[in-house]
């Protein structure tokens, strides 16, 4: 067995040359995770006292130095109001599985989010108490929003979250944090491999499952994408390739969206045709990430490295 080191070590080694078995399901030879971003709501704005309007990850924006945006609120209040039934309707027509990631305060904001969330059986993954850069809090602020985001989301979706991911990337505190509030079967604040792996956290094996930012519909205003034909074309090669891949070595792959991105037509329609695409395969195994989590921890529990 690896040696357990400190979740703060970096490791520049990981499996390296000898990846375990994934073992997946059905002797699949892909795990396939779609994550829906749910955050509209959530986000920094001058009504919920916040310094500024928030423009990250926002269409058409620009950088807002005070004040209030309001084109900047309207294109947050799009994936709300349209993006997010847009993509759900995708899923659930077709009777796929789909983790959101889902900010507390957002949930709080749309009942009838939280109604769809709980009528197909999607897993939520705490995405934090509001979309906020948990680098910047304090340890006892970050420890406060933490047991405020389970508390919330737990009341709104009637199921406890057991996975946890910060916007962007946690602080130096989050992982035990989330070890010492307790109940977490694993995190997503890593995007360093394309298989789950575990930590030592404070003396405990912690399971990560590492998100994507390459797999991911951001890349459409950094400016790497244009058109839903660019991502479908985009995620078909990385599908296929990995799907050839894990004839002998299975891994899993994450495809992320966010409802106020993806969720407007034109991108939309490169999602769909992507869904599609995976449909026709083989040896596919399309789940929820929570299904990975507990996958993983039964087939190989707690090999720390």
């Amino acid at each position: 067995m690896p040696t357990a080191v400190d979740h703060l070590t970096r490791d520049f080694i990981g499996y390296g040359r000898r990846p375990p078995a994934a073992d997946w399901p059905n002797s699949a030879r892909l795990a396939l995770n779609f994550v829906l971003n749910v955050e509209e709501g959530a986000e920094q704005s001058i009504p919920d006292g916040d310094r500024a309007s928030e423009t990250g990850l926002a269409d058409g924006v620009g950088d807002a130095i005070g004040g209030r945006d309001l084109a900047a609120e309207s294109v947050f209040e799009y994936g709300s109001r349209v993006g997010f039934w847009r993509i759900e309707n995708l899923f659930r027509q077709r009777a796929i599985p789909l983790t959101v990631f889902a900010c507390a305060q957002a949930l709080e904001r749309n009942p009838e989010i939280c109604a769809a969330i709980r009528g197909q059986d999607y897993d939520v993954c705490a995405h934090g108490l509001r979309w906020v850069q948990h680098r910047e809090l304090s340890l006892d602020e970050e420890r406060r929003q933490i047991a405020q985001a389970v508390a919330s989301i737990s009341r709104d979706i009637g199921v406890r979250p057991r996975g946890w991911y910060c916007r962007y990337g946690p602080s130096l505190n989050t992982r035990k944090l989330i070890v010492e509030e307790g109940g977490f079967l694993y995190d997503s604040d890593a995007y360093n491999d394309d298989l789950p792996y575990w930590r030592s956290v404070a003396g405990r094996p912690h399971l990560v499952l590492p998100y994507t930012r390459v797999h991911n519909d951001a890349q459409f205003l950094r400016g790497n994408m244009a058109t839903g034909r660019d991502f479908f074309s985009y995620l078909r090669d990385a599908f296929d390739f990995l799907l050839h891949e894990g004839g002998t070595q299975p891994r899993m792959m994450t495809v992320g969206v966010h409802a106020r991105i993806m969720g407007h037509p034109g991108r939309a329609a490169g999602l769909e045709r992507f869904i599609d695409h995976v449909a026709k395969r083989s040896g596919v195994w399309v789940c929820r990430r929570i299904d990975i989590a507990e996958h993983w921890a039964s087939a190989h529990p707690g090999h720390t490295r």
